[in-house]
């Protein structure tokens, strides 16, 4: 088992959870300062709106976890301000980086679609790589496996799934997998297949929301609304309905906006 703990100095522990979340937040703000520059977007616009984006999420995630977790705090309100122990739920670091972003653009008169672009990259980048927070923490992991099916996996991932002297599905890994693939997907329409400002951010919405969906399905942490239905299934399949509907509406007007062969002729 891997120690949560990176780094000792007296009472100062520097855990391996906050490394990794400082990790994914530094590597997603370059890449979004570069693809900024590649989108006519000056990248002092990235960097002020992170300044806003990451502390609004990180308490927006908490808040939404503890929302639905909340006969866990109740009489520990202290252990809500320990993060690092895990429970950061990305729907509500995304309402969060949401409300902060569009705060900055309304001000500033931005291009709202066209920086969401620019962003989504960076935000499916950043989950991939937290992921291994919960790694780390051994969370968000599914059912109790055998150890036949674990052995498909590389040592330090069958030894950190081994929990309470059984095996548990790295759904965790599963989800950080599809993450990248979104990645790689989305990076692409940015720089070589888009068509519309807002063809990003529809796509992050549809693919990232169907991995999340069928992942849920496996895990044993999802936080639930009367006791039976999973908050995160439920918001991606309402994520996936609507990026569907934004995509078919923004795909048609900019269909429409183009002027036709005829027209230049």
């Amino acid at each position: 088992m891997i120690d949560p703990i990176a780094i000792s100095l007296g009472p100062l522990k520097i855990h391996w959870y906050g490394i990794i979340m400082g990790l994914a937040f530094f590597l997603g703000t370059y890449l979004a300062r570069h693809n900024s520059k590649r989108s006519g977007i000056d990248p002092d616009h990235v960097l002020n709106m992170v300044v806003l984006i990451i502390p609004a999420a990180i308490v927006c995630a908490r808040l939404y976890y503890v929302v639905f977790e909340w006969a866990q705090y109740k009489d520990n309100l202290m252990d809500i301000f320990a993060v690092w122990k895990g429970g950061l739920a990305i729907h509500g670091g995304l309402i969060g980086g949401v409300l902060a972003g569009t705060y900055y653009i309304r001000k500033h008169n931005l291009p709202f679609l066209r920086l969401a672009d620019i962003f989504m990259p960076s935000v499916i980048l950043g989950q991939a790589i937290g992921r291994w927070g919960n790694f780390i923490n051994q969370e968000a992991h599914g059912e109790t496996v055998s150890a036949e099916f674990m052995a498909k996996f590389p040592a330090f991932i069958r030894d950190q799934m081994f929990i309470g002297g059984q095996y548990y599905h790295p759904t965790f890994l599963y989800e950080s997998l599809w993450n990248l693939v979104v990645f790689g997907i989305l990076m692409l329409l940015l720089y070589r297949l888009k068509k519309f400002d807002g063809q990003v951010l529809f796509s992050y919405m549809i693919l990232y929301s169907i991995g999340r969906f069928f992942i849920e399905g496996m895990r044993t942490d999802s936080l639930l609304i009367a006791d039976t239905l999973r908050v995160a299934q439920l918001v991606s399949l309402s994520l996936i309905a609507l990026g569907a509907i934004l995509m078919l509406v923004f795909a048609r007007k900019s269909k429409q906006s183009r002027p036709s062969q005829n027209s230049m002729e």
